[in-house]
This record gives C-alpha cells, sequence and structure tokens, in this order.
C-alpha cells in the first residue's frame, strides 16, 4: 500500500535548507521535536511509557521524579506478558492511544522488548520475557493498538541492553546466533506484524560499537532485512557520534536542544565528509512522524473505563504459582489480611515509567468496598527494617484466622531503572515475618509483588502462591477478584524462577562494567535450564488455575514436510474441572539430537482458549519454516537441517502432555563447530563456557577493554574521579542535579537517590553534555577532557573559543 505521508515528507525536505534538515534530526526541547513553521511541518510530542503515560506538565526529566500528569496505570510488562494474549494486550494499547491523544502526544516511548537475561536487572518490570516469540507476540499486540489510535508507539530498548549497572558505557559482547535467536528476534516479529512508528536505540555498545553508530543494526537488519519503515531515535542522551550516527541511519537526537550535534552534521556535509543524501533520508522519516501525529484531533476517555481495564488485564495475567485447599476462598471463611502492600500496593516499577495514576485501589479498598469482614496487620513496613511488634501482632492476627491472605514483595528501593538487583531475596522483614506466619499453623494464601523473579524457601510450606507481578493501579479489585473465585487464574510465567542465583546461564557474566560477555549464548532462560537438567522453582510457562484442563487428539497436518512448507498442528482442549477458565496452551518444537547445538525445545506458537466445565475446542497453530531453524553463522541465513522433529504440547517448558514428530527435509546437518565448544552441547557437563569456547562461537577473541587514561569524551564521571579535575567536576555535577530535582516529588526523592548516584556514576562526559540543553557545549567538552589528562592551557583555550 502506498504511504502518502512518506511522500509528502519527501517532498517537503526538498524544499528545506541544509540547515533545516539538520535541525529536525534532534528535539526542540525534552519532550518535543522542532518544526519548520514555514513548510507546515509541526512540532509533536514525545513522552515516557510504556504501561501508562508519564506527560510532564511542568519541569521535565527522565527518571520519573518530577510530577506528571494523571493517567492510568496499567499493568507492567512482567505481569501482562503472563496473559499470554496479544488481544487483550491490544484493547490495552487502544486506551493508551486514547490517553495519549487526550493529552496531544504523538509517540508514546513503549513497549521495551528487552530479553530477560538475567533476574537480577533492575528493570525487569519494564520488559516481557526470557523468550523472544512471546516478547514480540505481545508487544505485536500492544503496538498495533496504540496505533490504532493515530499515535506512534516507539519499541525499545534496541539492542542488547540487559542491564542497567554501565548500560550507558558497557559493551555487550554477543554471538551473532544469540544476536539472531534471542535479543533480535523479538524486535524482528513486531516489525513485521506491528510496523511500529519507532525505534529506540539503545545506550550500549554491542561488540564494541554504540548502538547509535551502528549502520548493520540501525539500517541493514531492520530496514532492509525486516521490512522496517519508520524512524529510529536515540534514548535520552544515547547519541555517540552524531555524524556517524547519521550514516548509520539514526534518524533522531533527544532530548534537545543539539544545536552543536545540528552544526557538526552541517559542517560534515559542506566538508564532503557526510553525504547530504543521508541527511534528508534521516529527515524525511522525521517530516512522516509529524505529519501523521498532526492527523490526531484531542479525545476524551473515560476514567472508570480505563481503571476497570487494569483490573482485568491484572486479572488475566496473573499466575497461581502454588495451589492448595486455601483458594478459592470459601463463603464464610474467617479471613486476616497481612502485610503493607495491602493497603500500600506495590502496582508499578521506579524510573521513567513512573506514571501518576488517576487513582489507586489496594486490596483493603476493594474488601472494604464489598463489606467484607477481615482483620488486618501490617506485618512489616515496606521500606523499613525488622519490627518485631508488627510482626508479633501478625502472628496473632494469623492465629484466629481461618485463612491468612499475605502481601508480600520488593519495596521500590530493590528493584528500579538506574540499578541492578545484588540478590534475589524478598526484605529480611518479610523473610522472618513469613517463617513465623508458618509456625502458626493457619493456611496461608501468598499474594506476591514483584518485578521479577524471587526466592521462595518456604514455598513448600505455604497453602497458595499468587504471583501479581506489579498488578497496575486497579490490582487491589484484581487480587479480590481471584482470591474469591470469581474467575481462575489464567496467567503463565514469561520466565523461570530459579532455585538459587547462583543456577541463572549468565552467573558470573552479568552487571559486569566494560566488556558484558554473554557466554551462554542461546541459553537464556528455560532454554538453558531444560538444556542443563537444573530443577527449578517454577518453569517458564507454569501456571495453575482453580479448575482442570486435558490435551488430546494431537494431529499434524503432514508426517515429512520440506524446509520451506508450513506445518498445522491441531489439538483438543477440555475443562475437566467444575468452574470456567482460560488454559494457555504451548507449542514447543524439539530438533533432532544429533544436529548443531541447540535448546532441548523452544517455543514456537501458542494460544489462550476460554472454556465452561465440560467444554471442549480444538485449537490449531501454523509451523512455519523458521520454527525449525536455527541462525546458520556461515551463510547468514537461517537453516532447517534434516531429521526429525518432536512437536510437543504444554501447560509450560517442564510439562508436556502431547508429542508426535514430523520429519523436515531440509539442508545436510553441519555440526563441525560442535567439538569446538562441548559446553555448549552438554551445559550439565561443564558451566559456566570457558572463554576460548565463547569466543569459538563469538567467531573472534573477546575486545580489550577499553583503557582507562587518556579520558575521552566516553570516559564515565566515575572514571574521571582518578583525577582531580575530574573530581571538581563532578561535585559541580552531583550539585546541579540535586538542585534540578529538589522541587520535585519529595514522597519519592529517597527512593531515587539510588537511581541518580548510579547513573552519574556510569554516566559518559558526552551524555551529560547531551542531557545539559545546551550548556555544555562540544567545544566546552572537549576543553574539559583535556583538562583532566593534564592538556591545562590547551584546555581552557578550547572551552574558552
Amino acid at each position: 500500500m502506498k504511504n502518502p505521508f512518506q511522500q509528502k515528507a519527501r517532498e517537503l525536505v526538498a524544499q528545506m535548507t541544509l540547515e533545516e534538515k539538520a535541525a529536525l534530526c534532534s528535539g526542540k526541547n525534552f519532550w518535543e521535536s522542532k518544526a519548520i513553521e514555514r513548510l507546515g511541518v509541526r512540532s509533536f510530542m514525545l513522552t515516557d511509557g510504556p504501561h501508562g503515560l508519564r506527560k510532564q506538565a511542568g519541569e521535565s526529566d527522565h527518571l520519573g521524579l518530577n510530577v506528571s500528569v494523571p493517567a492510568t496505570c496499567f499493568p507492567p510488562a512482567a505481569a501482562t506478558a503472563c496473559s499470554f494474549d496479544p488481544e487483550l494486550m491490544e484493547r490495552m494499547g487502544q486506551a493508551l492511544g486514547d490517553e495519549c491523544r487526550a493529552e496531544k502526544v504523538g509517540v508514546i516511548l513503549g513497549p521495551a522488548a528487552n530479553i530477560k537475561r538475567s533476574p537480577l536487572c533492575g528493570r525487569n518490570f519494564e520488559y516481557f520475557s526470557e523468550d523472544p516469540l512471546l516478547t514480540g507476540e505481545i508487544a505485536a499486540g500492544l503496538i498495533k493498538g496504540i496505533q490504532r489510535r493515530n499515535v506512534g508507539a516507539c519499541m525499545k530498548h534496541y539492542l542488547a541492553n540487559n542491564q542497567e549497572r554501565a548500560r550507558v558505557s558497557s559493551s555487550s559482547v554477543v554471538d551473532e546466533r544469540a544476536l539472531r535467536e534471542i535479543y533480535l528476534a523479538g524486535f524482528e516479529i513486531a516489525v513485521k506484524k506491528a510496523q511500529p512508528w519507532t525505534l529506540m536505540c539503545s545506550y550500549n555498545m554491542i561488540n564494541g560499537v554504540y548502538a547509535s553508530d551502528n549502520k548493520r543494526l540501525m539500517t541493514d537488519v531492520p530496514r532492509g532485512e525486516w521490512g522496517f519503515e519508520g524512524a529510529i531515535m536515540t534514548d535520552w542522551g544515547a547519541m555517540n557520534d552524531r555524524v556517524e550516527a547519521i550514516k548509520a541511519g539514526l534518524d533522531l537526537e533527544m532530548p534537545g536542544p543539539c544545536d552543536g550535534n545540528d552544526a557538526l552534521i552541517v559542517q560534515a556535509v559542506r566538508e564532503g565528509r557526510l553525504d547530504e543524501v543521508q541527511v534528508d533520508a534521516c529527515a524525511a522519516r522525521v517530516t512522516e512522524l509529524a505529519l501523521r501525529a498532526a492527523e490526531n484531533s484531542v479525545i476524551a476517555y473515560d476514567r472508570d473505563e480505563h481503571h476497570e481495564l487494569a483490573r482485568q488485564i491484572a486479572r488475566e495475567s496473573a499466575v497461581l504459582l502454588r495451589k492448595g485447599s486455601a483458594l478459592p476462598l470459601k463463603k464464610g471463611t474467617k479471613l486476616a489480611v497481612i502485610g503493607d502492600f495491602a493497603k500500600h500496593p506495590r502496582y508499578q516499577g521506579a524510573g521513567s515509567s513512573n506514571i501518576n495514576p488517576t487513582r489507586i485501589t489496594s486490596l483493603c479498598d476493594a474488601l472494604d468496598e464489598r463489606k467484607i469482614e477481615y482483620t488486618y496487620a501490617q506485618g512489616f513496613a515496606a521500606e523499613g527494617k525488622v519490627d518485631e511488634a508488627l510482626a508479633d501482632e501478625a502472628v496473632s492476627v494469623a492465629r484466629e484466622a481461618d485463612v491468612a491472605v499475605v502481601m508480600l514483595g520488593l519495596p521500590d528501593s530493590f528493584e528500579s531503572e538506574g540499578f541492578d538487583r545484588p540478590h534475589m531475596n524478598l526484605p529480611e522483614n518479610q523473610t522472618l515475618l513469613i517463617s513465623a506466619l508458618i509456625e502458626t499453623g493457619t493456611p496461608l494464601a501468598v499474594v506476591l509483588s514483584t518485578g521479577a523473579a524471587v526466592l521462595l524457601p518456604w514455598r513448600e510450606q505455604v497453602d497458595s502462591i499468587l504471583l501479581m507481578y506489579l498488578g497496575g493501579q486497579n490490582s487491589g479489585s484484581a487480587v479480590l477478584d481471584l482470591l474469591l473465585g470469581e474467575v481462575s487464574p489464567c496467567g503463565h510465567l514469561a520466565e523461570t524462577w530459579p532455585l538459587a542465583l547462583e543456577d541463572t546461564p549468565c552467573h558470573g557474566f552479568f552487571g559486569n562494567k566494560g566488556n558484558v560477555e554473554y557466554r551462554e549464548s542461546i541459553y537464556v532462560g528455560y532454554r538453558y535450564y531444560d538444556k542443563a537438567g537444573k530443577e527449578v522453582a517454577y518453569p517458564f510457562g507454569h501456571g495453575l488455575s482453580y479448575t482442570e484442563f486435558a490435551y488430546s487428539d494431537l494431529q499434524l497436518s503432514a508426517g515429512e514436510i520440506g524446509e520451506n512448507d508450513s506445518l498445522t498442528v491441531s489439538m483438543t482442549v477440555t475443562n475437566t474441572g467444575g468452574m470456567a477458565g482460560k488454559e494457555v496452551v504451548q507449542l514447543y518444537v524439539a530438533p533432532p539430537a544429533d544436529g548443531i547445538f541447540r535448546p532441548v525445545r523452544e517455543l514456537r506458537a501458542f494460544t489462550k482458549v476460554s472454556l465452561e466445565p465440560g467444554e471442549s475446542k480444538t485449537v490449531s497453530m501454523t509451523l512455519n519454516r523458521r520454527a525449525f531453524a536455527y541462525y546458520d553463522v556461515d551463510s547468514g541465513d537461517w537453516r532447517a537441517d534434516s531429521g526429525v522433529y518432536a512437536i510437543q504440547i504444554g501447560a509450560s517448558s517442564r510439562d508436556i502432555r502431547l508429542t508426535q514428530s514430523v520429519t523436515v527435509h531440509g539442508a545436510q546437518p553441519n555440526t563441525a563447530i560442535n567439538v569446538k565448544v562441548p559446553a555448549y552441547c552438554s551445559p550439565s557437563a561443564v558451566w559456566p563456557v570457558p572463554r576460548e569456547q565463547f569466543e569459538a562461537v563469538l567467531g573472534h577473541p573477546v575486545p580489550a577493554e577499553r583503557p582507562l587514561r587518556p579520558f575521552t569524551v566516553s570516559s564515565t564521571l566515575g572514571e574521571v574521579q582518578a583525577c582531580f579535575v575530574g573530581r571538581m567536576f563532578m561535585k559541580i555535577v552531583r550539585k546541579n542535579v540535586e538542585k534540578q530535582f529538589s522541587g520535585g516529588n519529595a514522597e519519592g526523592m529517597e527512593e531515587f537517590t539510588k537511581i541518580i548516584d548510579a547513573m552519574l556514576e556510569d554516566m559518559p562526559i558526552r551524555q551529560l553534555a547531551m542531557m545539559s540543553g545546551g550548556a555544555l557545549t562540544p567545544g566546552v567538552m572537549a576543553g574539559l577532557v583535556d583538562m583532566m589528562n593534564g592538556h591545562y592551557i590547551r584546555g581552557l583555550r578550547k572551552m574558552k573559543g
């Protein structure tokens, strides 16, 4: 279909001066693009997402500190991925689009599609899954919904940005198979299915090249291979070299103003170092965005309807980890409700996605509204230390109850944008409390509010565990609906919950500065645990229900297929229990065991089916060539080898109910690399992977670390404190940051102190320059670096110039 916006954008760019085109390639301010008024190209607004609108009406920041306009806080991605329901995500996306239209927002910054490489990542609550297929399908649903309202989605953070520590200065060292099969695949699926208006490049380097400068990742792969038609922008302050980024196809630098970099673009063209055609292409893509956004009129939305939708999404996403006799609650149950989160819910994460909710409904609010009797005890303070008086009160309340609902989870100070968790434990005050409550003998129904997997050493000693992740602003109503059995839990885990941090596949190679070696390669999440035969607390895809489901009658459309043929898989699901429910049917493909090293099985399709008691439905899923393929580095393409593949239908990666085989006639298996990398062939025997084996799949030695000296514009504020000028500069920066945020959200300042400190420590000088609003010009920055390297006179001259 012909794109009228694209053609019009090119016509407008043809009428612009070089200076105007360069100006369009950076923002006007923190949240707006520039306009070319003489040609009718309007400015458009971008705001943070991704599970709600964070539009700041006053002072702007990218940390969630300063107050934003009220908006619906839907459940974050850690929860919604567990719905396994792209259609539900489309409804959420439409609601987000309506709220953007109401606030004159043209592009919302989300969804975030980074793979959950480690449960320690502080921003995992914003990410969907450890699995790229699930990530891509859920992201595509959300994007479709947002853009159905003619608001642009911005899929982020592209690429291999899987930790918070040193995210702006580290280099993700990843082999090509892992990039293609794990880290690019989710973006690829969403781009092909939903065509987001924009992608956002990440801060980090990928194999030594900053994302913003990486032509292969900015242009060749998304535009050349996937057919991506939109614009690519930086994360806020993620620009490395503006001229190289134009060559790479990076269109929009945010935030603005970036007059110094605009001038560098013009200068490079004038000096013949940059082809003006490349500037035209970037300016045209930004102009096309502006034209699309200009079509919108302001609309109103119903806050109550969106609050109710948040409740439904939280219900559909909740995962019943453990099922006993306490749930659903029986009528007349003498109920105790314990935990700070019952009155003050943890419903979203901290950082740039922090939403100012239109309202908040806690579990206690929901109980009170429905006039359900219960006895409450705080038990612990979410951000406090061990309090024996609070714990003793909770124990007394639990002893008098038939069932105690215990609300546990992670506080904001444990997980946030800006830093990673050092461990997977719950706070000590909660751990001691649950141990004391277990001793009472009262059945405990634990409700967990957390943005990522945590360790639950007591999990077999409680009656039930209901995982909400972070349930959004109406999580209290959703929890009550589930506790009462008005709906049955139907979410399934989008990530594996391990038994110990040491069991995670990237343990020892996560959270590093400098080179971050992805030694686990393709073995992320269940791909590793299943291959290594590791026992886990809860496997990928796990989720229980108040009813039961039976699987039967697995049928394949063919017993043999060619490598380019599709295969239709059908089977029957029956609700054999006593109440209505929904089941997530998961289709895994297991490759031949004698081929190139691969996971035991991989999720290749899924569907969610709703069934009344006794009802049966036949579901069908279609597999194409990619379902049987791996990425062949030698040929630079996907390859399906000949052999017998198992089609496995399961309720989790460890609960396979039905299996049939299909023979694929494809390429001759090439197993030459296996002999060089025995750890990847048998992770249970050798793990972590030795360096020489990692370099064998990487195809080259691990790059040398960047030396501390001489200092450059890419040196971090933490690194430059090794010199006197750097220490003095850091003091000035800290003072200015404190001044900037002192008038912000005082209630949230303490929790954000850790974010600010962590981000400043790992922030390159060049990023600080871009975030300074033009105050730290390229000349001042160059002079400052010279002075840090001991060239004081030369540095002062540059700064004066």
